[in-house]
């Protein structure tokens, strides 16, 4: 059932016990989840289709939203994943050529429980300060219960650290993307949350992409990834990720050319021995500046990950699979930010190249799979 803006009350509570009041947006009822901050300006219909946002209450910097409406054409996935969404100031009308439906009817229909008129700016200094923990949205008549029992709720949440959540996220039966005019490579594209960007990137680069579920087991995946195999991005925690990382691992024995993003950058560095551990508060938007030290250029990236790669960012590090170094890192707080190998066809990077929404800096790693794959093929 759609909320009207200011049509009924809403409640949402961290479980540190801060209260923010506001009112109903998008559904009615009750939602809970990790309170995540996202700094983008815009393209917030592919932010709530980002499988890596599920089981994350979204809070949205920007203070205007939903201004352009949605469409289907901007989905990222099948549906919105994340958990509930909160606003300062969201649009009345929807005043775009290709807007479809507005925002607000958008998260009823799919019923996602959402809070506006919130001060978003103090949320998001709250979070930054203390960190990205559990929350509740109440709205409607929950949000007329106490608040000690709504934070009782709240802190009988499961937190995000040892959360199995790709496995949710992903397809269940193989998908083809055929390749734009000539085929030149084969890949098969681990589906951990996979956003639609993603193969048509590599499609588009004479790429047919077989995407597989999470659960594929390693003969099926070198089966179809005759010529590279890549890793997408996904929600959850990466230290439970062990049937993912087996499989990084089958592909690096085979030495197939491996590219992982975001999630995939975490299990490539678990495959390679290095630990992972959660940030204070992530990286979450479309501006957030990363060093290519190969190069040393500076991309400004869309990211979304409150997981890192623990590893050393001033050497190269000997590895069961040989050298690998850190290739990329986030200039705000010298977060690993990619990683390559140097002695097998393999690299990563934590964040999304594909651009949905964001910045097309990064668009050139696509290239560098295919060049890596077209190395591969010389050699072989």
């Amino acid at each position: 059932m759609s909320a009207l803006l200011g049509s009924a009350p809403a409640v949402l509570v961290l479980e540190d016990g801060r209260v923010f009041r506001g009112q109903a947006y998008g559904a009615i009822g009750e939602t809970f989840g990790e309170a995540v901050f996202s700094t983008g300006m815009s393209g917030y219909q592919e932010t709530l289709t980002d499988p890596s946002y599920h089981r994350q209450v979204v809070v949205q910097t920007a203070p205007h939203i939903g201004n352009y409406g949605v469409n289907a054409a901007d989905a990222e996935s099948r549906r919105i994943w994340v958990a509930g969404y909160v606003v300062r100031d969201p649009s009345r009308i929807s005043s775009n050529w290709r807007a479809e439906r507005d925002l607000a009817d958008e998260l009823a229909e799919q019923g996602i429980v959402g809070i506006s008129g919130v001060d978003t700016r103090a949320l998001t200094r709250h979070l930054r300060e203390r960190g990205a923990m559990r929350v509740g949205v109440f709205s409607g008549g929950a949000a007329d219960r106490p608040v000690a029992e709504l934070l009782e709720r709240v802190l009988a949440v499961p937190p995000m650290e040892g959360a199995a959540l790709a496995d949710e996220v992903s397809i269940d039966a193989e998908v083809v993307v055929p390749a734009v005019g000539e085929t030149r490579f084969r890949v098969a594209a681990i589906d951990l949350g996979i956003k639609g960007a993603t193969p048509r990137h590599m499609a588009e680069r004479g790429i047919e992409v077989h995407i597989l579920p999470s659960t594929t087991p390693p003969e099926r995946m070198l089966a179809v990834g005759v010529d590279g195999v890549f890793f997408s991005n996904g929600p959850g925690d990466p230290a439970t990720a062990d049937h993912a990382v087996a499989l990084v691992r089958a592909a690096l024995d085979a030495r197939r050319p491996v590219f992982g993003i975001c999630f995939g950058n975490q299990v490539l560095g678990r495959a390679l021995g290095f630990g992972t551990y959660k940030l204070r508060y992530g990286h979450r938007g479309i501006n957030v500046p990363v060093m290519d030290r190969t190069t040393g250029k500076v991309e400004i990236t869309a990211q979304n990950h409150g997981f890192a790669v623990d590893a050393p960012i001033d050497r190269v590090s000997d590895t069961p699979y040989g050298r690998v170094e850190v290739s990329h890192v986030c200039l705000n707080d010298d977060v690993v930010e990619g990683l390559r190998c140097l002695d097998l066809p393999a690299f990563s990077v934590q964040y999304h190249p594909e651009a949905a929404a964001g910045p097309h800096d990064s668009a050139y790693l696509f290239d560098r799979f295919c060049d890596l794959m077209e190395a591969a093929r010389a050699t072989a």
